[in-house]
């Protein structure tokens, strides 16, 4: 980690308000921010928090979903326990995934999923897309009629492509940059709202 980096960070205000706040990452006010913007998270929701480590946005789940709303949060690295979080230790693109998270569908699907970053953008671009797709396949064999989906997704010449996608699989599909996001930074995050169950044939 580089020490102009280091020195960035320690100027951003929401990196020292997360920090002065006892917060996991600066991330959760990226989701604060979308949670009072669109109607993601209420009482009692049930919350799939995708790639959830190190928890900021299961965090932020849980208290917008209070007093019994449930998040189950998926990573292969370790996430600290919560009263109303359940762990599920897999990566996103697991075949068996779905099925350990049982039948009971979820009202909201979360990614703040990130791929490694390469450096070379049209690559770190396309992961971003492919983290996506995953996150929404996972969404619509598990999502509620209705249900709402968040991810973030490093901006490009693909995105209509993955848009086009989700737009078929929610009824709306809106593309935001909360203010938490770094003004250099490509990501956005696209909500759709609305999901549209698949019916069995």
């Amino acid at each position: 980690m580089g020490r102009r980096f280091v020195q960035e960070r320690r100027q951003d205000r929401y990196y020292r308000a997360a920090q002065r706040e006892g917060l996991r990452s600066r991330a959760a006010f990226k989701l604060e921010h979308l949670a009072h913007r669109y109607p993601i998270l209420r009482p009692g929701h049930r919350v799939l928090d995708l790639g959830a480590a190190p928890g900021g946005w299961a965090l932020v789940a849980l208290a917008l979903t209070a007093p019994d709303g449930t998040v189950v949060g998926v990573d292969v690295r370790p996430i600290a326990p919560a009263p109303r979080l359940a762990v599920v230790r897999a990566r996103v693109g697991d075949p068996d995934l779905v099925a350990r998270l049982g039948p009971e569908p979820f009202d909201t699907v979360l990614s703040d999923m990130s791929p490694r970053i390469s450096g070379a953008y049209a690559t770190d671009h396309a992961r971003s897309v492919d983290l996506v797709r995953a996150a929404a396949q996972v969404a619509a064999r598990v999502l509620a009629e209705g249900g709402s989906f968040v991810a973030k997704l490093f901006d490009g010449d693909l995105r209509p492509e993955i848009e086009a996608e989700l737009a078929g699989q929610f009824r709306r599909l809106e593309r935001t940059k909360p203010p938490a996001s770094r003004a250099p930074s490509s990501e956005i995050y696209l909500v759709g709202l609305g999901h549209r169950r698949a019916t069995s044939p």
